[in-house]
Parts: structure tokens; sequence; C-alpha cells
């Protein structure tokens, strides 16, 4: 589906629920959208990228709302999944840009209890990779491009790897090839501890468990002790925050309990000025006490009751700054784990890439030291060469058999391989 087309598609779901006046906006603006090439029915998978947006038509205000928190680029984690703030944890891998629209809407609806369901606008922001290895100039990943064919990815890595320096550059590709690996699988043993750290930050612990996959690592203890002091220094910093508001609310707790005593005194010193004045007055009609007096009393008790507003007024000004202080603490926690959140989705990505390099650099290692593949490269004929696919399918791997023209998904890799010889 194009990006315009979900555009619109998202428009149409609004309109359904607009006033007409809002209607004609809505539809030229999603004319206007950017086009991106992808199919109707196309499966996500890892890696790949999305644009969500989220709005909601309030019937009661007649006007709309922007999610802003949730609107933003997100990545298919390796586990098929999508993280989005409000929503969690939400299965990605295998359905389409639609279906991922509709039960982001229906998650906010029920999760936050919203008399109306949010709409959701999902769109293709980059497609996940594809990787080629074999005998190409450059084998690894490469972005993926609309009507890709195996010929085309073959041209993107580089072109068909000349047999002239084979033999050189097999022990190149070799040394290279165990560099990166052990690059990649560094890069791999810290995105876990840093991932298991981000996890525990989120439950609110001081500790996190090492994944035992990589228990036993010589630089683990290093890559520990460094997301050890990340997770003590946010915990430290959140409870700082959170305990100079409560010092805070301490305080004007305090003002407000001397306010109310101050209050109560105040009110002692109107009754008995009031009792004065209701004493004079009599005498003042009789002449035996001057109107004078009878003013001056008349005035305390005035002056006495607005001191008593005054406190009321400070009262309630303390009040509202405590309640100020409750909304700044749970802005610190929010603030934190929508953080949190964001950098466990960039850890989840950055994890499965570097994961698939390390596994694509391994088998290059095992490629560059068979010795039958660098035999079957000694002659100056031009090679032969058998072109496959490994492509993963409702969770299943397969690999095909292909030709130049056959077309290439994301995610697929592709393998170019020297046909045997006669002699072998």
């Amino acid at each position: 589906m194009t990006k315009a087309l979900l555009g619109l598609s998202f428009a149409c779901s609004l309109i359904s629920r607009t006033p007409a006046r809002f209607a004609g906006v809505l539809l030229a603006a999603s004319l206007t959208m950017p086009q991106l090439a992808a199919a109707d029915d196309y499966q996500l998978g890892p890696q790949d990228k999305l644009n969500i947006r989220v709005a909601e038509w309030q019937t009661v205000d007649g006007t709309f709302r922007d999610w802003s928190a949730i609107n933003g680029e997100y990545s298919v984690g390796p586990g098929g999944t999508l993280s989005v703030p409000f929503v969690g944890n939400l299965q990605a891998a295998g359905k389409t840009t639609a279906d991922v629209a509709s039960a982001i809407g229906l998650a906010l609806q029920r999760k936050l209890a919203l008399p109306d369901k949010p709409e959701a606008s999902v769109e293709m922001a980059q497609f996940r990779p594809f990787y080629i290895s074999g005998e190409v100039q450059t084998p690894g990943q490469f972005p993926f491009v609309p009507d890709l064919t195996v010929l085309k990815a073959i041209s993107i890595a580089g072109g068909i790897r000349r047999n002239a320096d084979y033999g050189p550059q097999l022990g190149k590709d070799l040394v290279t090839a165990k560099g990166s690996f052990d690059i990649y699988d560094d890069q791999r043993i810290r995105l876990l501890v840093k991932r298991a750290r981000i996890d525990a930050d989120l439950a609110g612990k001081t500790t996190f468990e090492v994944p035992k996959e990589i228990e036993g690592d010589p630089k683990l203890a290093t890559i520990v002790a460094d997301e050890t002091a990340i997770l003590v220094s946010d915990q430290k910093s959140l409870k700082l925050k959170l305990d100079a508001l409560d010092d805070l609310k301490g305080v004007l707790q305090s003002e407000i309990e001397s306010l109310q005593k101050k209050i109560t005194n105040q009110q002692k010193q109107v009754d008995l000025a009031e009792k004065q004045a209701e004493s004079i007055g009599p005498l003042a009609q009789k002449g035996l006490v001057a109107n004078a007096r009878l003013l001056s009393s008349q005035q305390s008790v005035t002056d006495l009751q607005g001191k008593i507003l005054d406190y009321e007024t400070a009262i309630l000004t303390a009040k509202q700054s405590i309640s100020k202080a409750d909304q700044d603490a749970i802005d610190a926690k929010n603030s934190l784990n929508s953080t949190l959140t964001a950098n466990r989705q960039q850890a989840e990505a950055d994890l499965n890439e570097a994961t698939l390099k390390a596994g694509m650099q391994k088998g290059l290692i095992a490629q560059a030291s068979d010795p039958a593949t660098a035999a079957s490269m000694t002659g100056d004929q031009e090679p032969t060469l058998l072109y496959s696919l490994v492509r993963v399918a409702d969770g299943k791997t397969s690999e095909i058999e292909a030709k130049e023209d056959t077309p290439v998904l994301p995610g697929d890799v592709i393998k170019v391989k020297l046909a045997p010889t006669a002699s072998q």
C-alpha cells in the first residue's frame, strides 16, 4: 500500500466520525502525502521501520487531539513486536500496516477507557534490509529498494567477484571477516547487557541479571560495571527528584497546619472583639461612651476578619503547590519511563542488526576457510554461478533456487555460489 493510500485510509476513517466542515480538509491533506511504494499485503518483519501517527476525535469538545507522545518512528524488534507507549508490546511480524493501525487504536481505547477509538495511521518508513553473501565484491547488508531482483542486488553489492585476484582476496576476506565478526559480536554482547539494564530500570530495580547466553565472556565484567553505573545513576536521579518534592510537600503541609492554628487564634480574637462591640453599642446609644470608641471596636473586628481571609488564601495556595508537587513527581517517573522505553526499542533494533551481521561474518569466515572454494577459482574461465534465496515465511526458514530476474523481498538473504566443476 502506498504511503498516500495509507494516509487516505486514515483520513477516510476520521471523516466517518468527523463533522462535515473538517472532512474536506482531511481528504485534501491526505492526498498531498509523499508516496512510498509497498504491496497492499506486505507482511512486516524485524527491522522494518514504521511511521505511526495517532489522532482522536473528541465528540464532547468537537476537536481533534493529536497524540504527540506516541507519534514517531518505530522499529519492529527481533521478536517481531513493536513497543508503543500506552500500548506496550504489540505483535507486528506477519501483519500488515493496516492490521497494526487497527490494533493500536483498539488497545488505546481499551487500556485508557476512551469513549472514542483513536485513529492510528501506520506507514512504512523503511523496509528491513536484504543480505547478500558469496561470490560478490562486497557481501553484506544493504537497504531494500522496490522492484529488487537478484541481478540488481548483485549490482548493488559491486558485481561478481573476479577470479584474477581470488587467491589474495580470499586471504583478505578471511582477515576482514574475522575482524568484523569480533566487532559485531562485541556489539551484540554490549546490547544484551544494555537491554537487561533497561528492563531492570523500567522495573525500578537497582541490579540486573546478566543474560545466560553470554555468561563467562571475559569482557563481561567491565560492560556490566558500566551499565550498572548508568542504572544506579538513573535511579538515584529519580529518587533525588522525588525526595525533593516530598520535602517540599512536607514544608507546605507544615505551613498549612501553622496557618490553621493562626486562623483558630484569630477567630477567638474576632469573637472577643465582636462581644466588646456588642457591649459598647447600647452605651453609645445612651451617650455614655463616645461613638468613636464603637467605631474603633467595629474596625478591629473587620481587620481581624481580613487577616483570617488572608490566612485562608495562603492555605489554598499551599494546597495548590502540593498538588503541583504530586504532578511533578508523576511527570518525573513518566519522563524516565518514556526515555527508557525509547532506548529499549533502539537497543532491540541495534541488537538484531548486530546479531545478523555477526552471523553473516561467521558464514564468510567458514567460506573463506574452505579450500574447495579457492580450488574452484584457479582457472581463467568465467565462473558459473548458482543463486538461492533464504527467506523466512510464517516463522519458517526455507532456501529456494533463484535466477537473475527472481524478485527479492525485504529480509531475504541472497546466496551467490560457484557451480561445482567437472573435477568435483
